[in-house]
C-alpha cells in the first residue's frame, strides 16, 4: 500500500469471472478502493468460466506474473471438483509453484461452493477438493479463505436464504457474491494492518513461514482456514530456489507454449485474432475435415486450448507415427455454440523427451457435434 499502487490478480472459474459484473471480486475491490482512497488499484481478473487449474498453468505467465500482481486470489475448488484427484493435484501444485517461484505476489486460496459439497460440509468436514488444496496451503505456507463456508453458515443461521445465495444452484448474484466478499474482506482486515512488516520480513528471509492458525469467532473467522505469508514482495532472489520439495514430483510447474511458427500445416488454414476470447491472442483456424497440422516438441505431455462449443470439430492425433487416437469431448446441454475457452489434455505421461505429433480435423459423427470449427489458441507442452 505504501507505494500508492496495488495490482490485484484473480484466477478461477465463473464464480470469479469479471464478465457478469456482480461477482465477489467486484465487491472486494470496491471495499479496498473505499478503504484506501489514496491507493490506485489495478485489477487483473484472469478468471474464466468453465475452466480449471489445468488451463491456469498455461496462462499464469501471460495473465498474472507479467502484469506484476501484488496479490493473487486463486479459486479452483469448484471447477476442479470433478477432475480426477491425481490430475488436479498435479495442475494445482504446478500453478502454485509457478506463482510462488515468481516471488513477487502474495497468494490467497479461496474456496466457493457447489452442491456436491453439501453433505461433508453439513457434517463439519472438508470436501476432498478443498482438503487437497489445504494440503498445498500448509505445505507452501499459503493463506486460504473458505468463502463457501461463510455463506453456508449465513444460510444456517437465517441471515441469508438459499435462493438469495445461489439462485441457479451454483452461481451467486449480488447477495451471494456479497457474502463471499465479506469473508475475504474479514481476512484482509486482519492481514493488511501488518502487511508492511510481514512483507519486509518475508522478503528478507527469502522463504515462507509456517501457516498460522486463525482464531475462530463466528462465520467470518471460521471461513479463514489458514494464514501465512505466501511470497516475498520485492526481493531480488527468486523463491524458486527455496521452495520446498513438491508433494507430487509430476506437478505441472514446468510448462511452455509452442509458437504457431513451429507448426506445419496441411490444408486450408488461417491464423486469426479471437473476436470473443481476450485470453487468446491468435488462433490456428480451419473448418475443413481432414485438414492436418504437425509439430515437434520436447516434453512428457500436451494440453491444447481451444475456442470450443457445439460447433467445434473433433480431431484425432498420432504421436511419433503410432496408432491414431480419436478425441471425443463432451458437449452438455449448457454448452454454447462457440466461445468456451476449453483445454484438452492429450497426456502428461509420455516419455519425457523429443516427440512429433500429427493432428487431423474430424467431425465427431455424433448428434451433439453440429459443426467442424477447429480453433486452436494454445499448444501447451508439459515438461
Amino acid at each position: 500500500m505504501g507505494r500508492g499502487q496495488v495490482t490485484v490478480g484473480f484466477l478461477g472459474g465463473s464464480i470469479t469471472d469479471a464478465r457478469p459484473g456482480h461477482n465477489w471480486p467486484e465487491k472486494v475491490m470496491n471495499w479496498l478502493a473505499n478503504r484506501y482512497p489514496d491507493v490506485r488499484f489495478i485489477v487483473e481478473n484472469a478468471a474464466i468460466g468453465a475452466t480449471g487449474s489445468e488451463s491456469a498453468v498455461f496462462r499464469a505467465a501471460r495473465d498474472i506474473t507479467s502484469r506484476n500482481c501484488d496479490i493473487v486470489f486463486v479459486e479452483y475448488a469448484v471447477n476442479d471438483y470433478y477432475t480426477a484427484s491425481g490430475m488436479r493435484k498435479k495442475t494445482r501444485e504446478g500453478l502454485l509453484r509457478q506463482l510462488l517461484g515468481w516471488g513477487h505476489a502474495d497468494l490467497v486460496l479461496t474456496y466457493t461452493y457447489l452442491q456436491a459439497m453439501y453433505e461433508p460440509m453439513f457434517k463439519g468436514e472438508q470436501p476432498d477438493s478443498i482438503e487437497e488444496f489445504e494440503q498445498l496451503a500448509e505445505h507452501y505456507g499459503i493463506s486460504s479463505v473458505w468463502m463457501g463456508l461463510y455463506a453456508f453458515e449465513e444460510v444456517k443461521n437465517g441471515s441469508m436464504t438459499w435462493e438469495e445465495w445461489l439462485p441457479d444452484g451454483l452461481h451467486p448474484t449480488h447477495r451471494g457474491s456479497f457474502s463471499y466478499a465479506q469473508s475475504v474482506i474479514a481476512f484482509l482486515e486482519r492481514e493488511l494492518p501488518t502487511e508492511t512488516a510481514s512483507s519486509e520480513t518475508t522478503s528478507a528471509k527469502g522463504a515462507n513461514p509456517d501457516p498460522r492458525p486463525v482464531d475462530s469467532d463466528g462465520p467470518a473467522q471460521s471461513a479463514s482456514i489458514s494464514s501465512g505469508a505466501s511470497a516475498g514482495t520485492g526481493g531480488t532472489d527468486s523463491l524458486a530456489s527455496v521452495l520446498p520439495e513438491p508433494l507430487d514430483p509430476l506437478h505441472w510447474g514446468e510448462v511452455s507454449l509452442l509458437p504457431f511458427s513451429q507448426v506445419e500445416l496441411e490444408g486450408p488454414w488461417t491464423i486469426q485474432r479471437s473476436s470473443t476470447l481476450v485470453w487468446i491472442d491468435h488462433m490456428l483456424v480451419t473448418s475443413a475435415i481432414g485438414a492436418k497440422l504437425r509439430f515437434r516438441f520436447n516434453g512428457r505431455g500436451l494440453a491444447l486450448g481451444f475456442d470450443f462449443g457445439k460447433l467445434a470439430s473433433e480431431f484425432r492425433y498420432r504421436l511419433d507415427g503410432g496408432e491414431a487416437v480419436d478425441v471425443s469431448r463432451d458437449r452438455e446441454d449448457w454448452c454454447i455454440n462457440e466461445g468456451w475457452f476449453r483445454f484438452t489434455t492429450l497426456s502428461d505421461e509420455w516419455e519425457n523427451g523429443p516427440h512429433e505429433i500429427e493432428i487431423e480435423v474430424t467431425h465427431g459423427d455424433r448428434p451433439e457435434c453440429t459443426g467442424t470449427h477447429f480453433r486452436l489458441g494454445y499448444i501447451g507442452v508439459i515438461h
